[in-house]
């Protein structure tokens, strides 16, 4: 009687097949690390552009929001000697000089004087580059917005602080309203 003696193993077939499922597998699991890898980099440049955003934003809700210049003498009584505060910044009659964020002398005294503000490198409030940020632009749009709370136009400001590193960009929005118009601090 004669057997036949069966192969024990794999064929040759099986064999490509296996290495072609695993090499597919391990093909897709190094595109995804990859993938990983290359955006690991993202969430510290959005918290970066948050934080600046955020800090912006809370400079500019701290200012004074009064119907005059807070400068004006009789700013408190509503009825302003010089020209009441208009969005941008304000120039001094006196000397001339436009207010900037950086000028101590003639520095932003109001919400409204932030409008249109732009600044490209991020630098503190006496104008020094902020190290590792100087690939940020800061910019301010604001805008009256007291409709939207069943007020009158002018008595709310809303406030978009945009931060823009390359194509990414964030905007964070706050609103000021104003309490009391004549109140200056």
């Amino acid at each position: 009687m004669c057997t036949i003696k069966r192969q024990s193993g794999v064929s040759l077939i099986e064999l490509i097949i296996f290495i072609v499922i695993v090499s597919t597998a391990v093909a897709g699991v190094l595109a995804v690390m990859n993938v990983t890898t290359q955006h690991s980099a993202d969430p510290m440049l959005r918290k970066q552009a948050q934080a600046i955003a955020e800090s912006l934003l809370e400079e500019i809700e701290l200012q004074p929001f009064t119907t005059c210049d807070p400068n004006d003498a009789t700013a408190s009584t509503g009825t302003c000697t010089t020209t009441p505060e208009a969005m941008g910044p304000d120039v001094n009659p006196d000397t001339g000089v436009t207010e900037t964020r950086y000028d101590s002398a003639n520095q932003f005294d109001n919400v409204n004087d932030y409008a249109g503000f732009t600044m490209t490198g991020i630098n503190d409030i006496t104008n020094t580059p902020i190290g590792g940020l100087g690939s940020y632009t800061a910019t301010v749009a604001i805008a009256t917005d007291g409709a939207s709370f069943g007020l009158a136009s002018g008595q709310v400001l809303k406030i978009d602080v945009t931060v823009t590193r390359g194509n990414d960009s964030l905007t964070l929005t706050g609103y000021r309203f104003q309490y009391a118009p004549n109140a200056v601090p």
